[in-house]
């Protein structure tokens, strides 16, 4: 069961983290490449700050970006700024959004994101702490898959075996962690069953695209299965 007011309280912990990390990177070191292809330590600031505003528009009954030229300009556009002005705007950003989902309203009423999602408006508070926990992990400043909360991370693995779950690219793939945990994914493409196993950061690492595999087991001589961008 979603509990929107509990995710709400993690993701301020996790903002905090964030914060925290991004006020230690020198101003020179924003410029580096992030584990993102193509974009900076200063990209995946300034789009956590613009993400934050769009999902303000999300639970606010607006279109979450104007078009995608529009969310890409902006990235691009802030992603050069100086740190201090970087942080500010990812605290501010992030206090617009805790404002706007701790404001009273219908928690159970659906809400449109990008290219014809939707979604509750519940589930909101948890799709910003993604994007917040991912993303620290993409800074590339020394916290890891490994770092991050175990409930997210089962939380997460569950969302996006979901998201996968019968799509036509995915053969039929069980997922097991070494806590006893157990996903079905996939399915809509013919091959399969095939059983991966590994640690809970290691199968979030393969299905968010973060890690190659290589430290999962497939059981059965079969190959891991290629899973499509999210």
């Amino acid at each position: 069961m979603i509990d929107h007011a509990h995710d709400l309280d993690a993701l301020r912990e996790a903002t905090d983290r964030l914060l925290s990390a991004t006020e230690k990177i020198e101003g020179s070191e924003l410029a580096r490449p992030s584990r993102l292809p193509g974009w900076s330590r200063g990209h995946v600031v300034a789009h956590l700050s613009r993400n934050a505003d769009a999902l303000v528009n999300v639970l606010q009954g607006r279109p979450m970006y104007a078009d995608s030229e529009t969310r890409d300009r902006d990235i691009e556009r802030d992603a050069p700024r100086p740190q201090a002005e970087q942080v500010a705007d990812l605290a501010a950003s992030a206090a617009r959004f805790v404002a706007a989902a701790a404001a009273p309203a219908d928690w159970s009423r659906t809400v449109a994101l990008r290219n014809g999602v939707t979604d509750s408006a519940s589930r909101i508070p948890f799709r910003r702490r993604v994007e917040v926990e991912l993303h620290h992990v993409d800074l590339d400043v020394g916290y890891e898959l490994e770092d991050l909360p175990d409930e997210f991370t089962a939380r997460e693995i569950d969302f996006l075996a979901e998201r996968f779950g019968r799509h036509p690219d995915v053969v039929s793939t069980g997922v097991a962690d070494d806590q006893g945990r157990f996903w079905t994914t996939g399915g809509g493409r013919e091959g399969g069953p095939v059983a991966v196993r590994g640690t809970a950061p290691e199968l979030l690492g393969w299905l968010s695209g973060r890690r190659d595999g290589s430290a999962l087991t497939v059981e059965g001589g079969l190959p891991l299965p290629a899973l499509p961008p999210l």
